[in-house]
């Protein structure tokens, strides 16, 4: 069994692609209060932290407006119990007749191989995307 990999997953968004990317950029702290499985987060000198049972860091990397993209490195708490590194990237795609895509990369690499791939922290992400999608829709 590898130590490292990628997982990743598709989601159809109906809001914007610049209006949904930007929230995640611009207003990422209001995500607690738009969905029901982020409890807190704080802002400690450029890191987001929080979550529901579990608890790690996230620090921006990179952003690229053009590409509306962002690469998270998330690190600290259970994250660093688990891998030794994992990121996650956020792409926003409009695709014209097929809609928007919100496209969620992450890659990691296991502290063991007994670790599981981060497919939980995937799952999160989709719960995420989908309600922030759909708290924008209400906003329109």
């Amino acid at each position: 069994m590898a130590l490292k990999g990628k997982i990743g997953a598709e989601i159809k968004i109906h809001s914007p692609a610049t209006k949904f990317f930007n929230l995640f950029i611009t207003q990422l702290h209001e995500v607690q209060n738009i969905t029901d499985v982020v409890h807190q987060t704080k802002l400690h000198k450029g890191d987001w932290h929080g979550g529901k049972v579990v608890n790690c860091k996230e620090h921006l990397e990179k952003i690229d407006q053009a590409k509306k993209t962002i690469l998270f490195n998330l690190f600290d708490g259970h994250a660093s119990e688990q891998y030794k590194m994992l990121k996650s990237q956020l792409k926003v795609v409009n695709k014209g007749e097929e809609g928007v895509i919100a496209t969620w990369t992450m890659k990691y690499e296991k502290l063991h191989e007994a670790i599981p791939p981060p497919q939980d922290y995937l799952d999160f992400l989709i719960k995420v995307t989908k309600d922030v999608d759909a708290h924008l829709l209400l906003k329109a």
